[in-house]
């Protein structure tokens, strides 16, 4: 048993029968406190009546009582105000000073215990596949709503590590976003470091250019030099070279971008053509996108189609059928989820407007949900995936969670392992 599974024990008051210390003394727990996942006592500010004294302070948890000894607290002044020590085996003869001591082992449910076990210890794609259809189905709903916000949060980390890159400019931010979504998950990297590279305040000196704008973003690829032979990339390559000097820039290595096992449509040549294409002529792509008041419009300011010369070719130096390479429609929409809402949510927190927070929210719930593996999985499970809102809460909470069998932190999982006689638990 560990210390995990106590704590969820004591944070909800899952006991069999009412606790005590070792000296018979009863305890009633008027509040459990605030869980603390940091340094210090497990549980901070509880409430309890010991006896006839009623106590305020925190409690901390272990296997063994002992554990307080071999943890060095005794020593460390920050558990001094713990009120109670709660332990599954109490297997020290001399207590601790005057702190009570209360073993569980006897009021334990071990129905909950067999159910968490078979829960973590499960092969299924999920732990809980065969019973999650069981949940109410509002109480999904609202915790799907918080792993939306959670992923959301998650995104705002590397928000924040944009900002600082960029002094504070939230157009270089939104700049950085979509250059890393343009990479569609095999060419992300590569993408953000060629916009690392190219600082937006030198990209938009030349945002009504548009083949100033393709050779610099081409340039900083990597992928310009003197042995390309048609007149358009030579074209390129002789103002990037101009432009390098000028900015003083120095361009990613070419060996980074991946082309095996990709449709041609989606080269990475096609997509930093799109990029350039998007930019071009966008002074106030930002308050565009922010002016929006659908998630149609939203979409459809990403609407874009690569320069001519990529209608012929998805190579430099290799032509092909001609076909217009549009961005799509379901790329647009990839777009929107991963980089647009997550920067509209992070960007109106960070300025305080709830209007631009519940936009972003409501823009989830417009957009139909994705269809992958994760997404199909979770169909056949029963759950609604109808939605973006859904989808990326549902893919959140696969790789949160489920992925990491945090089932005692999981809303779906607590309310399943409450009731364990209701369950067939597998």
């Amino acid at each position: 048993m560990s210390e995990d599974f106590l704590h969820y024990l004591w944070k909800y008051r899952l006991f069999a029968s009412s606790l005590s210390t070792t000296y018979g003394e009863p305890i009633d727990i008027i509040s459990p406190g605030i869980h603390n996942h940091n340094e210090g006592p497990d549980f901070s500010n509880a409430r309890l009546r010991i006896g006839e004294t009623l106590w305020a302070g925190n409690v901390e948890i272990h296997i063994n009582s002992s554990d307080w000894i071999r943890h060095g607290h005794q020593n460390n002044p920050v558990y001094d105000s713990v009120i109670l020590h709660v332990v599954l085996n109490h297997d020290m003869k001399q207590e601790i000073g005057t702190m009570p001591v209360a073993e569980i082992r006897e009021n334990i449910d071990y129905r909950i215990y067999d159910a968490y076990k078979s829960f973590i210890t499960s092969k299924n794609w999920v732990p809980c596949i065969h019973q999650i259809g069981s949940v109410d189905k509002e109480e999904v709903s609202l915790w799907l709503e918080r792993m939306l916000i959670e992923r959301l949060e998650r995104k705002s980390e590397y928000i924040q590590d944009f900002l600082t890159l960029t002094g504070n400019d939230w157009e270089g931010v939104f700049y950085l976003m979509l250059a890393r979504s343009f990479g569609f998950n095999l060419n992300a990297l590569p993408f953000e470091m060629m916009a690392r590279s190219l600082p937006f305040k030198v990209l938009a000196k030349h945002l009504d250019n548009p083949m100033q704008l393709e050779a610099l973003i081409f340039g900083q690829a990597g992928l310009l030099d003197q042995y390309l032979t048609d007149p358009w990339p030579q074209q390129l390559f002789a103002e990037y070279s101009f432009l390098r000097k000028k900015y003083n820039l120095v361009p990613i290595s070419p060996h980074l971008w991946r082309f095996m096992r990709m449709r041609p449509v989606n080269f990475p040549t096609v997509r930093l053509a799109q990029f350039a294409s998007l930019l071009a002529g966008q002074v106030n792509l930002l308050s565009r996108v922010l002016e929006c008041s659908n998630a149609r419009d939203l979409i459809g300011v990403f609407d874009t189609a690569a320069s001519g010369f990529w209608d012929t070719h998805y190579h430099f130096n290799k032509e092909s059928a001609n076909e217009r390479k549009n961005l799509g429609h379901s790329s647009a929409v990839l777009l929107v989820i991963n980089a647009v809402l997550p920067f509209m949510f992070v960007y109106g927190r960070a300025i305080a407007d709830d209007e631009l927070c519940n936009r972003a929210l409501g823009y989830y719930m417009q957009i139909p949900g994705e269809s992958n593996n994760i997404t199909r999985q979770w169909k056949t499970a029963g759950m609604d995936t109808t939605t973006s809102f859904n989808s990326q809460a549902l893919i959140g909470l696969k790789s949160d969670y489920c992925d990491k069998f945090r089932c005692l932190d999981c809303r779906i999982g607590n309310l399943l392992l409450r009731n364990p006689g209701q369950q067939a638990f597998l």
